[in-house]
This record gives C-alpha cells, sequence and structure tokens, in this order.
C-alpha cells in the first residue's frame, strides 16, 4: 500500500491492513465540493524516483508466492525477488539476489521454479572518431532475457544459455508464448533466428537448453497456443501497423489467413486463451453489426466467430481472465472501475468484497488465480495509488500486501472523481477531474486523451498527479470518438475532429469548473498523440479560454497526414490510410474542412504560448508536423518552442527525459496561471 515502507508493511497485520485501507480510501475520495486539510504535495521529482516493487506471482498450486523488488536505481539497477509461503502471507520472506538487472515481469514455471524476464544494461566500450584523436563514449543497449530460479537451491539459470551466438546477436530473448501447464520442465518461447524469421521454442527451464520446433513466416512476431500446441500465429508488416492472423487447427499441417487487424488504431481482435469446446479459441472481437467489443469463441477449422459471450452495452470488453492452468474465468470491463463478468458467479462476490475493502476506489485486477480458486494476487491502483500487489486468500478470509510500486502516501496526492457531462447537443459523457492536494479551487488542466479511439480510465497516472501537486486541477473528458464505450460512440466523433470532439472537450471544461468552482481564467491544456491536436486545436478556436497549450507528437494539419498516410501505407487496400480516411474525412470530399480544422493553418489565431515536443524517430506521426506547426506560429509572430527529442519515437522516452519535460511543461502552465 502506498505510503508505506518494507519494514512497517511486512509487520503490518491483517486487522492493521484493513485500518490502513480505511484510511487510504477516507482520504483518496473527495467527496463532491469539500475540500480537505491541505496536505504537503510532492515535489516533482517524487514521482520520478525508481519503482519499489514490479511484480508479483502465485504458483500454480497456490502454495508460493514471488515479488520482484527492485534494489538500485535506473542508471544502477539491480533486483531481487523474495518467496512467500502462502500459508504464512505475513510470515519470513527469503531472497534470491538477481543482481544488476531489471525485472520487468515474473511468472511460475511449475511450483519449484520461477521465471524472471530481465533487462540488462550494457555499454559498448569507447571509440575514436574516423580520422581523429578525439573518442567519444559508448551507445548504451539493452537486453531482454529470462531466467530459471530454483526456489529451494537459489540456482539461477539462463534460458537459451546452450546456443551462444544467438546470445551475443539477438536482443530480445525473453519472449514467453506458453508457461505449458501440464508439462512442469518446459516452456514455448519465441527468439529470432539468424536469418531474421522468428522461431517457436521448446525450453527446458532446469537446463536452460532450447529446441526449436517451429519457424514462422517473414513478418511472424508471436504464437498462440492450446495445449503446448500453435494455433495462432501474428505476422505483422513492415511498418508495424497491421498484423495478419494466421490459423491452424489441431492435425492440420498448413496455416491459413483468419483476417488482418490494426495493431495501434483501435485494435479489434484480440487472443483471449483457449476455450472448453475443441476445436475453438476464445478471442474479443466485434462483428460488422454489433456495437461493443465481447469475448466469443473463434472455430480454428473455419475461422467463424460465435455468439457473443456475457456483453454488456456501452461497455467494450478489456480483456479475458485466465487462472494458473488457462482456464477462463471471465471478462473485464470499465464501468465506474474495473469490474468482471465472470464465468462462475461465486467469485463476484469476491471481487465486489475486494472492492469495498479498497472502499470501491481502486481497480482491483486478478493477476494470478490458482488452479483450486481459492487464491489470488490482485494488483490495486487507482487516480491515489500508483500500483500495489495484494495477496486474498478465499479460505483463511486473508487480505495480505505483498509489496507496492511507489512510496506516494495517497494523503498527499490528488483525490479524483467521475463528471456526468451533459453537451451542448443532449448527449452524455464521462470524465475524470483530479483535485490538488487539499481540494482547493484553483487553475484547470485539461488533457485530452490520445488515439483518439481509446478512453481513459480511473486508474493512476503520474502525469495527472504531477500537475495536482502543483495545485492544480487536472480533467480527463472522454469525449465523443473515443473507444471503449461501443462503436456507436466512437462514431459520433467520425469526420468530426475540430468541431464535435472539440466541443466535447469544452463541454467537460465548462461542467468542471461550474461544478467546483475553479478559476476560469487559468485554464491550459495539454495533450499526447490526438491530445496534442486537442490541444493546438483547442487554442485555435477559445484563444479566450486557454492561457497555454502543451502538444507532444501530435498532429496539426489533417490534409498533410493523410497523404502521409496514404504514401506509407503499403499493405494490400490500404487499410490503415482507408481507417483514418472514415475516422478524419475523405480529402477528396472534405478538403476545405479539413483545412479548417487544422492549427497549422489557423496558427495566427492562437493567442497563448505554445510548446511542442516530439520524438526524431516517430513511426506513428511524422516530426515534420511538428516542425511545420512551430513554423506557422514562428510566422504569425506567435510564442512556441519545439523540442526534438533524440533517438525516440512515439512519447517513449525514459523517465530521465519525462522528467525533464514535466519540469518544463510545469514552468509553462505556471507561467501562464501567474
Amino acid at each position: 500500500m502506498a505510503g508505506m515502507n518494507k519494514a512497517a508493511r511486512a509487520a503490518l497485520s491483517r486487522r492493521g491492513l484493513l485500518a490502513a485501507a480505511g484510511a487510504l480510501t477516507a482520504v483518496a475520495a473527495l467527496p463532491p465540493g469539500v475540500a480537505r486539510a491541505q496536505a504537503r504535495a510532492y515535489p516533482l521529482g517524487e514521482f520520478f524516483k525508481p519503482t519499489m516493487s514490479s511484480g508479483a506471482a502465485l504458483s500454480p498450486s497456490g502454495n508460493r508466492i514471488a515479488v520482484a523488488e527492485s534494489l538500485g536505481t535506473d542508471e544502477d539497477p539491480h533486483s531481487a525477488v523474495d518467496f512467500i509461503d502462502a500459508a504464512d502471507p505475513e510470515g519470513q520472506r527469503r531472497r534470491i539476489d538477481l543482481g544488476e538487472v531489471e525485472v520487468s515481469s515474473i511468472e511460475w514455471a511449475n511450483d519449484d521454479r520461477l521465471l524472471a524476464s530481465v533487462i540488462l544494461k550494457r555499454t559498448t566500450a569507447t571509440r575514436a572518431l574516423a580520422g581523429s584523436n578525439r573518442r567519444v563514449a559508448g551507445v548504451d543497449y539493452y537486453m531482454r532475457r529470462v531466467v530459471s530460479v530454483n526456489v529451494t537451491t537459489g540456482d539461477v539459470v539462463l534460458l537459451f544459455s546452450d546456443q551462444r551466438q544467438r546470445m551475443r546477436n539477438t536482443f530480445d530473448m525473453g519472449r514467453i508464448v506458453d508457461m505449458l501447464p501440464n508439462d512442469r520442465d518446459h516452456v514455448l518461447m519465441a527468439a529470432w533466428e539468424a536469418d531474421a524469421v522468428m522461431g517457436l521454442h521448446r525450453v527446458n527451464v532446469n537446463t536452460g537448453s532450447a529446441t526449436r520446433i517451429e519457424r514462422g513466416g517473414s513478418g511472424t512476431y508471436h504464437w498462440r497456443t492450446v495445449n503446448g500446441v500453435p494455433v495462432l500465429r501474428h505476422d505483422m508488416n513492415s511498418r508495424g501497423t497491421i498484423e495478419t492472423i494466421m490459423v491452424r487447427a489441431p492435425g492440420e499441417t498448413e496455416w491459413k489467413m483468419a483476417r488482418r487487424t490494426r495493431v495501434r488504431e483501435a485494435p479489434d481482435f484480440l487472443w483471449v486463451g483457449a476455450g472448453e469446446t475443441p476445436g475453438k479459441v476464445l478471442v474479443i472481437a466485434r462483428l460488422d453489426n454489433e456495437d461493443v467489443q465481447s469475448v466469443r469463441e473463434m472455430d480454428l477449422m473455419t475461422t467463424a466467430l460465435g455468439a457473443p459471450l456475457n456483453p454488456r452495452p456501452g461497455r467494450d470488453v478489456a480483456y479475458g481472465l485466465p487462472d494458473s492452468a488457462g482456464n477462463y474465468l471471465g471478462a473485464a470491463y470499465y464501468g465506474e472501475r474495473l469490474e468482471y463478468e465472470f464465468v462462475d458467479p461465486a467469485l463476484a462476490g469476491h471481487h465486489r468484497a475486494l472492492n469495498r475493502f479498497f472502499d470501491n476506489s481502486c481497480n482491483v485486477h486478478f493477476t494470478d488465480v490458482d488452479q483450486a480458486r481459492n487464491r489470488f494476487i490482485a494488483y490495486v491502483n487507482g487516480p491515489a495509488e500508483p500500483g500495489s500487489w495484494f495477496f486474498y486468500d478465499k479460505a483463511a478470509r486473508a487480505i495480505v500486501n505483498l509489496g507496492q510500486s511507489r512510496d506516494l502516501d495517497p494523503a498527499r496526492l490528488g483525490g479524483s472523481e467521475v463528471l456526468h457531462v451533459q453537451t451542448r447537443d443532449g448527449a452524455t459523457l464521462e470524465a475524470y477531474l483530479t483535485a490538488p492536494p487539499g481540494g482547493a479551487a484553483g487553475p484547470l488542466v485539461v488533457l485530452p486523451h490520445g488515439g483518439p479511439e481509446v478512453r481513459d480510465t480511473p486508474k493512476w497516472d503520474r502525469q495527472v498527479q504531477v500537475l495536482a501537486a502543483q495545485g492544480w486541477w487536472v480533467l480527463r473528458p472522454n469525449f465523443r470518438g473515443s473507444g471503449g464505450y461501443g462503436q456507436e460512440f466512437a462514431k459520433q466523433g467520425w469526420t468530426r475532429w475540430g468541431d464535435r470532439m472539440q466541443e466535447d472537450v469544452e463541454d467537460a471544461v465548462a461542467h468542471a469548473i461550474a461544478a467546483r468552482g475553479l478559476d476560469a481564467s487559468r485554464v491550459g491544456i495539454m495533450g499526447t498523440s490526438y491530445g496534442a491536436y486537442a490541444a493546438l486545436m483547442g487554442a485555435v478556436k477559445r484563444p479566450d479560454l486557454y492561457k497555454a497549450a502543451i502538444g507532444v507528437c501530435g498532429v496539426y494539419d489533417l490534409p498533410d497526414v493523410l497523404a502521409w498516410e496514404e504514401r506509407e501505407d503499403d499493405t494490400p487496400g490500404q487499410p490503415i490510410y482507408e481507417f483514418w480516411t472514415r475516422r478524419i474525412g475523405d480529402r477528396s470530399v472534405m478538403g476545405p474542412a479539413l483545412e479548417s480544422a487544422s492549427p497549422r493553418r489557423r496558427a495566427a489565431e492562437i493567442a497563448c504560448p505554445v510548446v511542442l515536443v516530439h520524438g526524431v524517430d516517430d513511426p506513428v506521426l511524422p516530426l515534420i508536423q511538428s516542425r511545420r506547426m512551430r513554423d506557422a506560429l514562428r510566422a504569425a509572430g506567435k510564442t512556441v518552442e519545439l523540442i526534438e527529442i533524440e533517438e525516440a519515437g512515439h512519447a517513449d522516452w525514459e523517465d530521465v527525459k519525462e522528467e525533464a519535460l514535466m519540469t518544463r511543461y510545469v514552468e509553462l502552465l505556471r507561467q501562464a496561471f501567474a
């Protein structure tokens, strides 16, 4: 639980934990319109300290627990794994040191061996510049590997250790495809071959030795299996935007194409796992005549999709939940918080009880469920909870905190609430409003999400809490055109960039200001990707409202970006270009409207200072979009700064860079609100 150091956490009794949870939720869930006593907000740097725990896992039998702990820094990583007897979860822990690595995830291969996916940092030696005596520093690079840890002896084995050349030349050797619950000695892993083709390997977790059992195609990057047999294969195009789903039913020898689906832009096909019907698997998909994405069966022989399983009106499935043997337990949705539709109704009561334990203010994700469905690991996060792992023993009626990602006291963070916004044309939207610590009225920062066909959820968001720590309220609206609420809700934003989608943001701002008595003369707006577009378009349309605008990796000229997508889309039928034409608009039909909805072409109407940020190697939206936006603002005599991030893509830089950027954003907003 946030705010507890490790010694205090270990000593905490179940009764004490229950009391602490009540205290946490009491301060995090701020009653509407009521300001609590001023809590001392965290300085910005506290939000960027290294993580503490990075994961927890329950063995298949439910008898053992592992917790990955970070002991170092981002610059000098050092990790260990703590092992716990599930029958005595608050008892003595046994620690095995893994050395100078960063642990990204842990999974049990069997009750005796834990697999840890680790990241190793390597630095090339210094080298001399050609034709010069001057030497330059080496380049940092990272390698992902999997190690197998024997819980009893502490013996650590590197998987693929018998293939030295592959280990020297391959950066990513950490892709587990199947834990093979019925084979305690092996797992299936994907790894690149010497000819840059992905291979599927059967790896011994005791010795590390690997045997290739299958080669993929030229674009293969992943497989899905049932009982250790590959049944789905994912092949990616060269741009990394479209994947082809290949299917092979048990007993067949040839792969056949089932469908093509988008990777980044509102993906419409997701794997869940094996079903109860032979020859069929469970996937998340939506048929053309349906509104919401649902879990359903897919026939491996015909690739046909069955009827939806427990669809919820207006809510897309977030993911499917399996137990440790891969059996399907239910589907996850976001309502007021994370909710499950369980196959076994009895599990619903336990999840509701855990929600009440956290005063219905957090998302309780089941990450591990034993085969008896008696013991659970839950990852808990929320607007004022940066992430903790809990062990829940149904029979023993015990809830024990195992680890926490960050040492941040919820009393010093901003409480959050859901707003139900009525738009000017009669629609209803959800928006999340976060108060600064203490809840005093003041400035507002609007944070429209990217995508746009994704959605914000009531979970931890570091950027939100950094802004709230400055004494500002933060608003995250789920405007029409967002995903997660069904296709009809998303369609209401199609071809409405710059008008309906923008007006929804404005209506949410007006609602928040009126509901909480905020300072309407001090409002800023910032966002990433589509959110950057909304920030700059907001500054165009409402120069009276926004006092500063920040755009990260944004799109600012709609006709230009559509032309770029048309040139770049090398997939047959150009599905990505077609996708964006349907969402943004057809240039041949809507040319003038698209120009009018482009901030670059209306830069003269922007009155506030602007900061733009873009990764130089961004494959999603080209850097030229930000450069041209900067040039247009400069030509119009406006105040603008463009920060280009070297060796970075679509807002994927490291924490040290993000901390420096957040410092700059805070500086700009503070000056604008002065």
